[in-house]
């Protein structure tokens, strides 16, 4: 992973674990990205709180941008960001990007991404899907991006939750271009 500038986005569906441990993931890696942006949406925070109570959402060492904000360096192409994962991805946020309704700073730098022809991987967690979901997820498919439900995989046999979980943040991160170390995972 060379130069690799990273934008992380969190939504307010449920799966915070899945954001911690992407973020854990990424202070963890030899090889880190030059650059990690974060866009938190204000109900994210609150899910976190609820989801993960003992676990404080500030205390990761990257730039955080306010999701307000269409000054901020992930709202141009210009800025040079190779990829953009939404984890988790409501279903709400996939709408605006699918719809191009850049309303806010997450639904924005989605849209630099795949006007840019640009990495944007969205971890949706959403069960069942309605039509609606369904086109506009293939609507996000076909301007570019990557749709990637927040579904563990069971072939490494995790132990607890944690590796159960830690299966999807090694996806995304795969998917983004990133090299997680994790043995014996494979993109399908």
């Amino acid at each position: 992973m060379i130069n690799k500038k990273l934008i992380i986005g969190i939504t307010g569906a449920s799966g915070s674990v899945y954001a911690q441990l992407l973020l854990k993931k990424l202070c963890e890696l030899q090889a880190q990205p030059d650059e990690v942006a974060m866009v938190i949406s204000k109900t994210a925070e609150k899910v976190w709180a609820f989801e993960l109570p003992d676990v404080p959402l500030l205390t990761s060492p990257f730039t955080r941008y306010d999701p307000d904000s269409f000054f901020a360096p992930p709202a141009s192409g210009s800025a040079g960001y190779d990829a953009m994962i939404i984890i988790p991805c409501s279903v709400g946020t996939l709408g605006r990007i699918a719809a191009g309704t850049a309303d806010d700073l997450m639904s924005r730098a989605a849209d630099v991404m795949l006007k840019e022809r640009r990495k944007l991987i969205l971890i949706l967690r959403e069960a069942p899907y309605s039509r609606i979901h369904i086109q506009n997820m293939l609507s996000v498919t076909d301007a570019g991006g990557i749709i990637c439900p927040a579904s563990p995989g069971f072939y490494q046999h995790p132990s607890d939750i944690t590796g159960l979980c830690s299966t999807v943040v090694d996806r995304a991160l795969s998917l983004a271009g990133i090299d997680t170390g994790s043995k014996g995972f494979m993109v399908s």
